[in-house]
C-alpha cells in the first residue's frame, strides 16, 4: 500500500499530472517541424533547433525558462535567453553572415540593390495593415512587418527596440519563415512567372576586384550610419565580418566568425527562440493574428522581388530572370538556392546562384534600413 501511495504522490506532481492541450499542441507543431528539418531538410540549421527548443519550453514543470531574482537563479535557457534581450546574439550573427558572404555579385550588378528593395513590400504593406487593426500599435505594426523581412536577427532587433513585448512570437515567426523558405516561396514565383521567363539564361558577371570588395563594406557603413545611426550595431558588425573576409590578412578571425562562433550562436539562438513559444501564450489570439500576418508579410516580400524582377525582364528584352528577384528577401543564402533550384527545374544547365545572391544581400542591407527608418519615425 505504501508503494501505491507513493507512486500515486510521484504522479500527482510528476509532469503527465500538469500536461495541458496547450502543450500536446505545442508538442505536435514541434514534431511537425523536425520532421521538416531532418526529412525534408528544410534548413536543418535554423529549424531544427527552433523545434526542439519549442519542445523543451512545453515540458511541464521544467522550467527551463523560469525567470528568477538573482538572475542565475533562472532556468538555463532563460539565461541564454539574455543574448536575444540584449541584441547580442543578433548582432554576432550578423558579423557571422558578412564573413560568409560574398558581395561580389552586387556589386558586379548594382541592379541587385533594387530587386533587394522591392522584396522589402512586404514589410511597408504589412505595416500599414497591422497598423490599422485596433490592437496594435504603430510600433508594434512596425515590428511584425519587419518579418517580411525574412531576416531573423534584424527582426528580434527592431521588435527588442519598439515592441519587446511581441519579441516572442516575432522571433519564432521570422525564423521559422526563413526556415521554410523553400516551402513557401517556390509556389508563388511559378505562379507569377511563365516557364520562358523561369528559363532565362544570364550572362556571366564582371570580376570584382580586391578594392572594390572592401571598399564597399566601409562604404556602406558610413552612409547608412550618418543617415540612420540606430541601423549601424546590425549593418556595422556583417561589415566587420566581410571586411574580415576580403581583407585576407586576419584569416582566423574570418574563420572563427563564418564557423565556430556563428555555429555556437545558431544553436543557443534557434534553442531560445523555439523556447519562447510556450504554449499557453503562442496559442491566443493575438500571437496567431501575428504568425499570420508575417506570413502575409514575407509573402508580399516575395511577390514584390519576383514582380520587379519581371518588370526587369521586359526592359532588359530578356536579359534578367525574374526569380532572381525572389532572393531579394534577408535570408542569406537559403534565398539565392531556391531561385537556383527553381530555375534549373526549368532547365537543368541554367544556374543562377551567383545571380540571385546580389539581391539576396542587397536584402540583408534593404530589411536593416528598414528597422533603421521605422526606429527613425516612431522612436526607440
Amino acid at each position: 500500500m505504501e508503494f501505491l501511495k507513493t507512486l500515486s504522490v510521484m504522479m500527482a506532481e510528476s509532469g503527465f499530472a500538469a500536461l495541458t492541450w496547450q502543450s500536446l499542441v505545442m508538442f505536435i507543431i514541434s514534431f511537425i517541424l523536425i520532421y521538416l528539418a531532418i526529412v525534408k531538410q528544410f534548413e536543418p540549421l535554423l529549424l531544427l533547433p527552433i523545434a526542439f527548443g519549442i519542445f523543451l519550453t512545453n515540458l511541464p514543470l521544467a522550467g527551463l525558462m523560469d525567470e528568477a531574482d538573482p538572475w542565475y537563479a533562472s532556468g538555463v535557457l532563460r539565461i541564454i535567453y539574455n543574448g536575444i534581450k540584449t541584441n547580442l546574439f543578433p548582432c554576432l550573427i550578423f558579423m557571422g553572415i558578412g564573413a560568409m558572404t560574398d558581395f561580389g555579385p552586387l556589386i558586379a550588378n548594382p541592379i541587385s540593390l533594387l530587386l533587394g528593395a522591392a522584396a522589402q513590400f512586404g514589410i511597408y504593406i504589412t505595416f500599414t495593415f497591422a497598423n490599422a487593426l485596433p490592437f496594435f500599435s504603430p510600433k508594434q505594426a512596425a515590428a511584425i512587418g519587419i518579418i517580411g523581412g525574412a531576416d531573423g536577427p534584424t527582426a528580434i532587433y527592431l521588435a527588442n527596440n519598439l515592441a519587446p513585448e511581441l519579441l516572442a512570437p516575432i522571433a519564432v515567426a521570422a525564423y521559422s519563415y526563413m526556415a521554410l523558405i523553400p516551402l513557401i516561396q517556390p509556389p508563388i514565383m511559378k505562379m507569377l512567372t511563365t516557364k520562358k521567363e523561369r528559363s532565362v539564361k544570364m550572362k556571366q558577371l564582371r570580376k570584382v576586384s580586391k578594392a572594390e570588395k572592401i571598399v564597399f563594406p566601409i562604404g556602406t557603413v558610413l552612409f547608412t550610419a550618418l543617415l540612420l545611426p540606430s541601423v549601424t550595431p546590425l549593418l556595422g558588425m556583417l561589415m566587420l565580418g566581410n571586411i574580415f573576409r576580403e581583407s585576407g590578412v586576419v584569416q582566423r578571425l574570418s574563420d572563427t566568425a563564418q564557423n565556430a562562433l556563428i555555429n555556437i550562436i545558431t544553436i543557443m539562438l534557434g534553442v531560445t527562440v523555439g523556447a519562447t513559444a510556450n504554449g499557453d501564450l503562442f496559442l491566443r489570439l493575438e500571437t496567431l493574428a501575428i504568425i499570420f500576418m508575417g506570413l502575409f508579410a514575407f509573402c508580399m516580400s516575395t511577390v514584390g522581388g519576383v514582380l520587379l524582377g519581371k518588370l526587369l525582364y521586359l526592359i532588359t528584352g530578356g536579359k534578367i530572370n525574374p526569380l532572381i528577384g525572389s532572393a531579394g528577401v534577408s535570408a542569406v543564402p537559403m534565398a539565392a538556392r531556391v531561385s537556383q533550384v527553381v530555375g534549373a527545374a526549368e532547365d537543368k544547365t541554367n544556374f543562377l546562384l551567383m545571380h540571385a545572391m546580389g539581391p539576396n544581400v542587397a536584402g540583408v542591407i534593404g530589411s536593416a534600413v528598414a528597422a533603421g527608418f521605422f526606429m527613425l519615425i516612431l522612436g526607440k
